[in-house]
């Protein structure tokens, strides 16, 4: 017979081991958008043992079933399917999701994903414009969430090494960084408006923006190029390098900026520029970033990277490492090439995503929410310079353009109901 304090003494040690095991168990995942960054999500999370792909989402079920099947080939385990963004978070049994959707869906998503009580992690650019990003930060804080960007750059060890050497003076003051996006891009040409393909779901795809005629244009991809869905290539590739010269001038948001250049060359629907070139001021020092979509050079043997100059010399920095040139005659100093497998980024961008999931250390997370909504806030300024045609004055405390009426209207956008950003989270 087993004595009353045998009993309890038992269960107490079960119930520790189960808590214990608990803690061990696999993060529920839902990947939500599952076009060609939702595959990256897919494929990483499969490879952290710490994850479960419990659920995937989007508004085409050819996409649904093809991200399934995916699931299941990678981990033997098929996930749910949903069409709504909003089941997912109806669903008790996710913990957390992963947003791969198009930029025009990236607040609103996480916003109802931290209200259902759900750990985020979003592509970058966190956000489409300004406002969003600040009502994302209200909501993270207001429920609690774990918010990682996916800055992946910012889990990656020689980006932080080559930042620290900035920080610890190996070029002495650094008065000018520079971002660098010259990635080729063809026109997209000219698509006809056609019914809306079987299984797709035009409404949701849209959402917070207006509504139009189905287009393979404003679809698959190049939604990129169009100013309601997307940023131009300074909010998609760009935003990872402006972040890495934000983070190397160690700075916020500047006093102004001017941004110009247009869509040269082509005769096609693109309404973002594919040749931008934008300035701004943080008083002691300046950063500039430039969008190259034409065929064009190298700088400094660099296309999509990122340039330092300092009073004591200068440091390139891109997928292949990052030099340190020193002296009038910028001499090598110091070089730190990287293996092609050891830029791999996803994956330990998820597993520390994760890991602040399990302990609710947010201060864990190398892409944190906020960072990541000031590096795109960047980009949403140069494209509100560039759309005005003029230089502008940026309240940094206020995040406004002050009594700039005009410009302080791009801040945000007009919002198609029922997919409203609130203004109250």
């Amino acid at each position: 017979m087993i004595r009353r304090r045998e009993f309890l003494g038992g269960a107490a040690a079960v119930l520790a081991a189960s808590r214990m095991a608990r803690a061990q168990d696999p993060i529920h995942v839902a990947v939500i958008g599952l076009g060609g960054r939702g595959d990256d999500h897919m494929k990483s999370l499969s490879l952290i043992p710490s994850a479960r792909i419990a659920a995937v989402c989007d508004i085409n079920q050819e996409a649904r079933e093809r991200g399934a099947a995916l699931v299941e080939k990678l981990t033997g385990s098929k996930p749910k399917m949903y069409g709504d963004m909003r089941r997912v978070f109806d669903d008790g049994g996710i913990q957390a999701v992963s947003m791969a959707t198009p930029n025009h869906w990236h607040a609103l998503g996480t916003i109802w994903a931290c209200q259902a009580g759900k750990d985020v992690y979003v592509e970058k650019p966190a956000c489409h414009n300004v406002f969003e990003g600040r009502q994302m930060l209200e909501a993270a804080a207001k429920y609690q969430r774990v918010v990682q960007v996916g800055s992946q750059g910012r889990s990656i060890p020689y980006r932080h090494r080559a930042i620290q050497h900035l920080h610890n003076g190996a070029i002495g003051k650094v008065y000018l960084a520079k971002g660098l996006c010259y990635k080729r891009r063809l026109s997209i040409g000219r698509k006809p408006a056609e019914p809306v393909p079987a299984g797709l779901d035009w409404n949701l795809f849209l959402g917070p923006a207006p509504m139009r005629p189905f287009t393979w244009n404003r679809y698959r991809y190049n939604w990129h190029w169009f100013w309601e869905t997307g940023n131009g290539d300074i909010g998609n590739q760009g935003v990872h390098e402006m972040d890495f010269a934000r983070w190397g001038l160690g700075k916020d948001l500047p006093s102004a900026v001017v941004s110009t250049g247009g869509k040269y060359v082509y005769d096609d629907e693109q309404e973002t520029p594919n040749t931008q070139l934008a300035t701004y001021d943080y008083g002691d020092c300046e950063l500039v970033f430039e969008v190259r979509g034409l065929p064009t050079e190298a700088e400094d043997g660099i296309l999509i990277g990122n340039l330092f100059y300092g009073s004591d010399g200068c440091m390139a920095m891109d997928q292949s490492g990052f030099r340190i040139y020193q002296g009038e005659e910028k001499k090598l100093a110091f070089e730190e090439k990287i293996d092609p497998a050891q830029a791999v980024d996803t994956t330990p961008h998820f597993a520390n995503f994760l890991d602040a999931v399990r302990t609710r250390d947010r201060g864990k997370i190398n892409g944190p929410l906020d960072e990541g909504v000031k590096s795109a806030s960047l980009c949403h300024l140069a494209n509100i310079s560039y759309r005005l045609r003029r230089r502008l004055a940026w309240d940094a405390k206020a995040w406004s353009f002050g009594g700039d009426a005009e410009a302080n209207a791009l801040l945000t956008r007009a919002y198609r109901a029922p997919f409203v950003v609130p203004t109250e989270v």
